[in-house]
């Protein structure tokens, strides 16, 4: 299942890392984690719509909707207490991981499988073990939505050790994934799922599944104590024969805020959504997190740690990367001993994300991960954001089945109870999208890193080596004489020797600082190639936990 491993792993291991919990225990509190809020089912368009409906056979209503509606829907149940969540009963209850694993949903039964030019297909995926809380899905057609409603005959239970209810009516799902014929014209691969909380991810063009996004992220890793929203209700408007655009709207819920979602959704070489997010604040937020994103580091070069591992990498992200004006920052991942957060000010980001940089078999040597098939997630925001900072958070883990890294954009405006905020941006998904690294500028290819002095000779210092290899732009057309001068910056430690020099036989132009610290200091590094009255390079960031 695509989410599982976001929902085991993700934020709650920023949670957990703040009070002292083992990574054990965070694990262990999942569920605990998800159910820690009253999360109400969604406020549906019937609710407040009643007139105009029309029966559309079968027993299902149909009633008007757009996403102006759903907007009024929304800010009107901000100004209402949290309802009780909604939960699952019967067998759907008593399903355990092992149960839920042998379940899949029946492709034959697949939504606009019958649809004449379709080129999307519709699954569910079955509520039960960690998805209690019931999903529901409409579609939408000429402004009008009607409910897709799903069966024990919809799912393919043969694996299932248990007795299963025959046609027994699904109370709502888990959530839903989209395919399309998105590598090959004969085939239907996945493109898109939604499942669980307010987590979604996308393919583009010979993707494999890696790094998530969310819908919001509320309190995390604050005092305040995190909540986790919640899509509970979508309306899809059903694909227009031939077109390779989808429409998605979603109701969001949480203790502290409301909100109404559109996605416009293109697959491609790299996919594109068009995300609209207006926000209801029901309550005062100490950190609102715009376009979540979650992912995986467990190591690499500059970061081994302690793994004995046949792999000289695993990860399915490795750097953040952040475009302000013609500057793009390149914020190497890493595996902290502690529990880990930057802050990266920006005002009007062009653009900010999470990127797999490194896309050759040789460099991971997974023949099943195969993480140099997972996408790179470009944020671009539409309009003017304003002033605020990219959040960064890296969460000690010791498993690559641990999604330990997070980013978002935090305003900094406050979001107070009773505001009404929207956010636009597009999300892109591929293997290189827009923005994942900069066009004129030379690229931070690798980041190397080990201990400090003359390699060779015995050690008697504990200073920290960096090696910062950039590669492109016009250093390119440089000779190894050429006037090129690292700019350093360095805070919480001292720098004891730098040398600049271009690899022989090669474009790359090597970068080596040593940096000495006290011992438990966070040190943030930060250098670039100058030259020529220009900045040559992206900016290299970098923070070192002193042990």
């Amino acid at each position: 299942m695509t989410h599982i491993r976001s929902l085991r792993r993700g934020l709650q291991l920023a949670r957990g890392a703040e009070h002292g919990m083992s990574r054990r225990q965070a694990l262990g509190a999942v569920g605990a984690a998800l159910c820690s809020v009253a999360l109400p089912h969604g406020v549906l368009a019937q609710d407040t719509q009643p007139e105009g409906e029309a029966d559309t056979g079968g027993g299902k209503p149909s009633v008007p909707f757009s996403f102006d509606s759903l907007s009024e829907q929304m800010k009107l149940a901000a100004l209402q207490d949290a309802p009780q969540r909604e939960t699952i009963e019967g067998f759907l209850d008593e399903l355990d991981y092992d149960d839920y694993q042998r379940i899949r949903f029946d492709s034959r039964h697949a939504q606009w499988a019958d649809t004449e030019g379709s080129l999307f297909r519709l699954h569910a995926f079955h509520p039960g073990w960690l998805f209690k809380e019931p999903v529901s899905i409409h579609e939408v057609v000429d402004g009008q939505a009607t409910p897709m409603t799903f069966t024990t005959d919809d799912f393919d239970y043969s694996s299932l050790e248990r007795e299963v209810p025959s046609s027994q009516a699904m109370p709502g799902v888990a959530g839903f994934r989209l395919h399309n014929q998105l590598n090959k014209a004969n085939h239907y691969d996945e493109l898109v799922s939604f499942l669980g909380a307010s987590y979604f991810r996308a393919l583009g063009r010979d993707n494999v599944y890696g790094l998530s996004a969310r819908g919001l992220a509320i309190n995390t890793g604050t005092s305040d104590g995190e909540e986790f929203p919640r899509f509970t209700d979508f309306w899809i408007d059903r694909p227009e024969p031939g077109s390779d655009t989808i429409i998605i709207h979603a109701a969001l819920h949480s203790a502290s805020v409301t909100g109404a979602y559109r996605f416009v959704i293109h697959p491609g070489v790299t996919t594109t959504m068009d995300v609209t997010a207006r926000l209801f604040m029901r309550n005062d937020v100490q950190q609102l997190g715009i376009s979540p994103l979650t992912s995986m580091f467990l190591f690499d070069g500059a970061d081994r740690g302690d793994f004995y591992d046949f792999r000289p990498v695993v990860h399915d992200s490795s750097a953040l990367v952040m475009n302000v004006g013609e500057t793009t920052f390149y914020r190497p991942l890493k595996n902290p001993p502690r529990l880990a957060s930057s802050y990266l000010g920006a005002e009007r980001p062009r653009s900010f994300g999470l990127v797999q940089r490194e896309r050759e078999f040789d460099q991971y040597l997974d023949a099943q991960a195969h993480y140099e098939r997972r996408p790179s997630l470009m944020v671009e925001p539409l309009g003017d954001w304003g002033k605020g900072m990219v959040r960064l958070l890296e969460i000690p883990s010791d498993l690559e089945a641990n999604d330990n890294i997070v980013a978002y954009w935090v305003p900094d405006a406050p979001a107070r109870a009773g505001d009404s905020l929207q956010f636009a941006y597009r999300l892109h998904w591929g293997m290189s999208p827009p923005g994942d690294r900069s066009v004129e500028l030379a690229r931070v290819l690798r980041t190397l890193s080990g201990e400090g002095g003359v390699a060779g000779v015995e050690k008697d210092t504990d200073e920290r080596k960096f090696v910062i290899d950039f590669e492109g732009g016009l250093l390119r057309e440089l000779s190894a004489d050429a006037k090129v001068d690292p700019a350093i910056t360095v805070s919480n430690a001292s720098v004891t020797t730098t040398a600049l020099a271009k690899v022989s036989g090669t474009d790359i132009w090597r970068l080596v600082i040593d940096v000495q610290a006290e011992p438990g200091s966070t040190v943030e590094l930060k250098a670039a190639l100058a030259g020529y009255d220009r900045t040559l390079t992206e900016t290299w960031l970098y923070q070192w936990v002193k042990e």
